[in-house]
């Protein structure tokens, strides 16, 4: 999969409007959301960018090289969660990052967000892919297909927890396959 174009125009736009230099992605896959951002910041910005399939970022990879913007890539190939908890204990790190951007395994969405508050910026923004996960969230369960079930259950729990974190003020956007956009506010 990877992000739709018009979710990329969007997030493309909010990159702009925070003056975004300094970025982490977590979930790469092809490298389209990753190629968007790079695009976007500033020619010394940096995005530390975190997936354990670099197969799947080759794909992308003649992409980003041609777009001349590879250097503003640190691409690890890891679990995020490992990655992620080793930048926390660097204290420089904390409060750093104006922009995070989310689209991996769906179990971990949660997980992921307590790690990225303390990695991003008041101020700054996190965006989490896939949160209507096809429209499945708001459908009763026995509707869904069974290989879905997992992940729209992942999503929908993730979706109620986030409604109810005061750390963040949302906006949850019904283009591509739904943007979940969190403002850290504290």
């Amino acid at each position: 999969m990877g992000a739709d174009p018009d979710a990329g125009q969007l997030m493309a736009l909010l990159l702009k409007l925070l003056n975004a230099k300094k970025t982490i992605e977590v979930g790469v896959f092809t490298g389209y959301s990753l190629l968007l951002t790079a695009l976007t910041i500033p020619d010394d910005g940096k995005i530390i960018a975190l997936d354990p399939d670099r197969e799947a970022y080759e794909i992308g990879l003649p992409f980003i090289k041609k777009a001349g913007v590879e250097h503003k890539i640190d691409f690890i190939q890891s679990p995020a969660l490992p990655v992620l908890d080793k930048l926390l204990e660097d204290d420089s790190n904390k409060d750093s990052f104006e922009f995070a951007f989310v689209d991996a395994d769906k179990d971990n969405y949660w997980n992921y967000h307590e790690r990225l508050l303390k990695l991003v910026k008041i101020g700054g923004l996190i965006i989490y892919d896939n949160t209507l996960w096809g429209g499945t969230v708001v459908w009763p369960e026995e509707d869904v297909p069974i290989p879905k079930r997992k992940n729209r259950q992942a999503v929908v729990a993730f979706n109620k927890a986030i409604a109810d974190d005061s750390r963040v003020e949302i906006s949850a956007v019904s283009i591509g396959d739904g943007f979940t956009i969190c403002r850290r506010a504290q």
